[in-house]
């Protein structure tokens, strides 16, 4: 397994600083300028970023997680790591515990001898022995990869192109000479590369995820656990009463889950101890089947949900093990007229205002002034209106349903654009990011899972006054939410308002997003009423 994976990522690094070297040797020709010594300068800077990060992810861990890295962990899992440490001849990590019921867990660090891997009490309450196993030998298998090292490498590619691009775009402006179409070109090949690059090490990351879930399942050789602990920390699926035994006392980091993902959770009720097969089922739909799914996991450093679940049930025979989960639903339609549906709300708002916006400067410079007001008046008039239709999609603003988290799970036609109204009840169980003391948002739990809330008032200062003085007291009580559910991939409810100790609190942003289209409505039509006069 090493071997393979220290094959593809040699490979995939050649092609990379293939891609730059040709880009250098172009500019060092065309300019006869020694590029190198910028590119120099930036792989030091980065090189020193890499040695010293680790240490200021420590201190940001302690300060604004409030992360302990002396925490006494369970003796079963201190053990485990113990062995797996011998096994590999590798240090004992430090490990860091953070008070919050959310599950995550992530590691960082240099290599597999300076390692630091980061667990919230949520993994410990929510996860069996054999699943918090399972997600510990996953972030050891980041750490005896040296994914940390090949992904600083890797991201060294793709961070100097767009320095390049961003340099000869600043030179360009101020050259006049025969070399501004060189440069021109130049800064255009580099940015296209470096989207290209960038695509490549999101790919190069998701490898090393499979690779990962690769190295738990051969370290613990219980596959099914690792299936068992992603439904409940990637999806949300897990159970109100999955505490007991394991419960807790009251750089480039690498997780269980995409850290931008980190809101996606996934609770199911359970069926004689076992989750039910047929809810993980039903939240898998949406990754499945929604065209949406496949365009996040192409910007994601982390594969989707579904696909890990179906890789790590297809080793599970390897292990004598029943596959943990077959995807055995049928697609009863295509979804790809909701698909293009929403691309169109999407992408017509700045469409009709770049449009709108050539059309008035060329009628500005043809001294027809009248005209040039009036299609202005029009331009907002027509980018307002198609920015509307896609608010009111986003925020449907009737039938607020009582809904399970386990019912929302299962809904395919959700997206970014296209938002369900909802209504859930259940409890406050951490930050929406995990232990962060200026994270604003919550994570509740319901008999049937885990979900985040996005708590995003109109101000930013308001939301991180709330975060610092109010939401540690909403942990542990008992929250009735109504607002909109959306998937990006992550599924979370966007916040309009919630009821906790019997008190009603609400979000202005929605309020406040409808007086500001009826400002702008009325100020376009008072611009195309006056082009007339």
């Amino acid at each position: 397994m090493k071997k393979n994976l220290l094959g593809i990522s040699l490979i995939t690094m050649t092609g990379l600083y293939v891609l730059l070297s040709a880009v250098i040797i172009l500019i060092t020709i065309l300019t006869k300028q020694p590029v190198i010594y910028g590119i120099g300068i930036s792989a030091i800077l980065l090189i020193i970023q890499f040695l010293i990060s680790p240490f200021f992810t420590d201190l940001s861990m302690k300060w604004f997680y409030k992360a302990k890295f002396d925490y006494e962990i369970p003796a079963y899992l201190k053990k485990f790591i113990e062995e797996v440490c011998q096994k590999e001849n590798m240090k004992y990590p430090r490990i860091g515990f953070i008070d919050d019921g959310a599950p995550n867990a992530f590691t960082y660090g240099h290599t597999k001898n300076n390692a630091r891997i980061v667990i919230t009490r949520g993994i410990l309450e929510l996860l069996t022995e054999d699943e918090v196993k399972a997600v510990i030998a996953h972030e050891l298998g980041h750490a005896v990869h040296y994914d940390m090292l090949f992904m600083t490498v890797a991201q060294l590619v793709p961070l100097v192109l767009y320095g390049i691009y961003t340099l000869l775009m600043k030179t360009n402006k101020n050259n006049s000479g025969s070399n501004k179409n060189d440069g021109a070109i130049i800064a255009l090949i580099a940015y296209i590369l470096y989207v290209i690059s960038n695509y490549i090490v999101l790919w190069l990351s998701r490898t090393r995820e499979y690779y990962a879930d690769s190295y738990s399942i051969e370290t613990t050789k219980n596959p099914n656990s690792l299936a068992s602990a992603l439904v409940k920390v990637g999806y949300g699926l897990t159970t109100s009463n999955s505490t007991g035994k394991n419960e807790a006392p009251r750089s480039i980091a690498l997780g269980i889950f995409d850290s931008n993902a980190s809101k996606s959770l996934v609770v199911s009720s359970y069926e004689n101890g076992e989750a039910s097969k047929d809810n993980i089922k039903q939240a898998m739909k949406w990754e499945q089947w929604n065209i949406w799914a496949k365009w996040y996991e192409l910007h994601s450093t982390h594969p989707l949900i579904s696909k890990r679940l179906l890789y790590i049930s297809n080793r599970s025979e390897e292990f004598k093990q029943k596959p943990y989960i077959e995807f055995d639903l049928t697609k009863d339609e295509s979804y790809v007229d909701d698909f293009i549906v929403e691309l169109i709300i999407n992408f017509l708002p700045p469409i009709m205002f770049v449009v709108g916006l050539i059309i008035t400067s060329v009628l500005a410079n043809k001294d027809k002034i009248n005209l040039s007001i009036l299609s202005m008046g029009i331009t907002l008039l027509l980018t307002l209106f198609t920015s509307f239709i896609k608010f009111n999609r986003r925020h449907p603003d009737k039938d607020y349903k009582d809904n399970t988290i386990r019912d929302l799970l299962s809904e395919v036609k959700v997206s970014n654009i296209t938002a369900i109204p909802c209504q859930l009840e259940g409890k406050v169980i951490g930050r929406g990011d995990p232990g962060y003391v200026f994270n604003e948002d919550m994570t509740i739990q319901d008999k049937t899972g885990i979900m985040f809330l996005d708590y995003n008032q109109p101000l930013f200062v308001v939301n991180k006054l709330f975060a610092i003085f109010k939401n540690k007291d909403n942990i542990d009580k008992s929250i009735k939410v109504k607002g909109w559910y959306r998937r990006s991939p992550v599924p979370y409810v966007e916040i309009k308002s919630y009821e906790i100790d019997g008190k009603v609190k609400k979000v202005y942003t929605y309020p406040l997003a409808k007086a500001f289209y009826v400002i702008g409505f009325i100020i376009s039509i008072a611009i195309i009423i006056g082009s007339f006069i």
